[in-house]
């Protein structure tokens, strides 16, 4: 077989370049002295490789796919009379397996890229992108409701985040009303009515995370993008070197989540593997959806240049007034106004998810 995959193979490239033997170290504490034999981590490992690089996100059409190649055979260390691991192996070692492993293993090619002169390190690119749920819209169901806020705190540990009060259902449904009414004076509502099997009329659903999940997958949420159908994700988040777009840090999060309050965590992961191999980063480009002051808190802390614009309502300065940073204070300083003063109160946050800080007299 070794004679049949050409010297310039892909994965016999993959193999020379990139050596998975530390791979056995991070995973040595999920296989035990005795027993059966398990899969090989390194061979679980690359079978995940070839399916990222081939878009299959499925086992069985992962295992059908490596088994009918040579040169990925070649590249496992099966020859052509040995069976490759059952599908079901590889979902179940995959969640076996802690988010440690996979990170370190993504840290290792980082250095590869890094050692190649493939990472600047100076100046890192954050942003996010929807990443469809393995559900579908026609699997939610509605939360089991509460008949009381007292019901609910009693049920907290009872799988709380599929239930919801009766207030909050009756807020959201008079919401939905209000958005069906709004469709009817859009161009969508006017097309010809479609009925189903039964002669009814389908009418269009306004579902909510509030009030609906998916049993099929209870962290998928429901989101959208402009010119896009409403479906079941999760959000993932990428830092991304700018010298040659390579990826130095990733992270996933309910599609539900503001990119504000994600920043940190992915920072704080890129970060860390920039310090591993002893490199310190400069700036940090993204867009308004992560501008925060927590954010802005955030880069000042860790010494790094935030390019994130401010969202739509930010006012950089306040006419008539002068900011007093010692004292935390805002202070009048037009004719006639008596020096007045407005003090910090308290940190508020918004319909969106923003944070903001109330200076009043009073």
């Amino acid at each position: 077989m070794d004679r049949l995959v050409p010297l310039d193979n892909y994965y016999r490239i993959i193999q020379r370049e990139l050596s998975f033997d530390f791979l056995y170290q991070v995973t040595s504490k999920y296989y035990g002295k005795e027993g059966q034999k398990s899969i090989d981590p390194v061979v679980f490992f690359k079978i995940l490789l070839v399916g990222y690089l081939n878009n299959i996100n499925s086992d069985r059409a992962l295992i059908r796919y490596c088994s009918n190649c040579l040169d990925v055979r070649l590249f496992l260390g099966y020859d052509l009379n040995e069976d490759l691991p059952w599908h079901s192996t590889i979902s179940r070692t995959r969640q076996l397996l802690g988010e440690e492993v996979f990170l370190e293993l993504f840290r290792q090619v980082l250095s590869l890229c890094i050692d190649k002169g493939m990472v600047q390190g100076r100046r890192q690119a954050v942003d996010s992108a929807f990443i469809k749920a393995n559900a579908s819209m026609d699997s939610l169901v509605e939360k089991e409701v509460l008949e009381d806020a007292s019901a609910y705190v009693n049920e907290l540990e009872e799988n709380s985040e599929y239930k919801v009060t009766s207030t909050r259902k009756k807020l959201v449904e008079q919401h939905h009303n209000w958005k069906k009414e709004e469709f009817k004076a859009m161009p969508a509502a006017r097309k010809a009515i479609q009925l189903d099997e039964d002669g009814n009329e389908i009418r269009p659903k306004f579902l909510s995370n509030h009030t609906h999940y998916s049993p099929t997958d209870p962290d998928a949420k429901i989101s959208t993008k402009p010119g896009k159908p409403r479906q079941l994700n999760y959000a993932g988040q990428l830092a991304v070197d700018d010298k040659h777009h390579v990826i130095t840090g990733a992270c996933a999060s309910t599609a539900g989540s503001k990119d504000s309050t994600i920043f940190s965590e992915i920072m704080d992961q890129t970060l860390s593997n920039f310090k591993q191999n002893d490199i310190q980063i400069g700036e940090v480009l993204a867009d308004a959806g992560y501008s925060s002051g927590t954010s802005l808190q955030y880069c000042e802390d860790h010494n790094l240049d935030a390019w994130i614009p401010n969202f739509g309502q930010y006012k950089p300065e306040r006419e008539g007034f002068i900011f007093n940073k010692k004292e935390n204070r805002y202070e009048c300083i037009q004719k006639g106004g008596n020096k007045a003063f407005l003090p910090f109160k308290r940190t508020l946050t918004d319909s969106k998810g923003y944070e903001k800080k109330s200076y009043r007299s009073s």
